[in-house]
């Protein structure tokens, strides 16, 4: 199957998932999207206290592999059963999501450009960038609302591995970004990635 793979990474709380969003918003069924967050690997053998320590911000955390398979699944026209994360319990839950095939796949994660087996299959990559304390602010909102954190928690966990795994693992892919855009509520950046889809899609058909 034809299929062009986009692929969106940045820092936490950058707007990767609003830019992403949108762009499903507009497109709907017309393309897919996988997260990289989904494919955190499973840790029913690790006690809760535990799994808050684990460095989420690390690779080393990431099923990749299983999102590669998946990926090249998608690309040969085959449905996926994307796994589930739950971010109460620093889990993978026991829900999976099937994700059909299109001619457009977004990636989206803060790794998603880090590394190379995966990079390599990305068409178009894209990065998104904010202040590091408008990140930090909206993280704190997100996992607060969304996610069922305390404060303490998440000021922990950024601290000791959300900020300096960004430095060593994330904020390098910026480089090897074709589009690095600031928030994802760049219009002008929507509107580039939308009209290349609308491209693509037009031309496929």
């Amino acid at each position: 199957m034809d299929c062009t793979i986009i692929g969106v990474a940045g820092g936490t709380g950058s707007g990767k998932s609003t830019f992403t969003n949108r762009l499903k918003a507009c497109f709907k069924d017309g393309i897919s999207v996988i997260y990289y967050d989904n494919y955190y690997k499973c840790q029913n053998d690790i006690p809760l206290e535990e799994r808050k320590k684990v460095n989420y911000d690390s690779p080393d955390s990431l099923e990749t592999e299983l999102l590669i398979e998946h990926i090249q699944k998608l690309k040969n026209g085959e449905s996926v059963e994307c796994p589930v994360y739950d971010y109460t319990v620093h889990n993978r839950s026991d829900k999976t999501i099937t994700i059909e095939p299109s001619r457009v796949l977004i990636v989206e994660g803060i790794l998603a450009l880090a590394d190379e087996r995966l990079r390599s299959l990305i068409d178009i990559k894209v990065y998104v960038e904010a202040d590091a304390d408008e990140r930090i602010l909206r993280r704190v909102v997100r996992d607060v609302k969304e996610r069922g954190r305390d404060v303490e928690d998440i000021m922990r966990q950024y601290l000791t591995t959300v900020k300096p795994m960004h430095y060593v693992y994330v904020e390098p892919t910026k480089y090897l970004a074709d589009i690095v855009i600031n928030s994802g509520m760049n219009d002008v950046a929507f509107e580039l990635i939308k009209g290349k889809i609308e491209q693509l899609l037009s031309t496929i058909s």
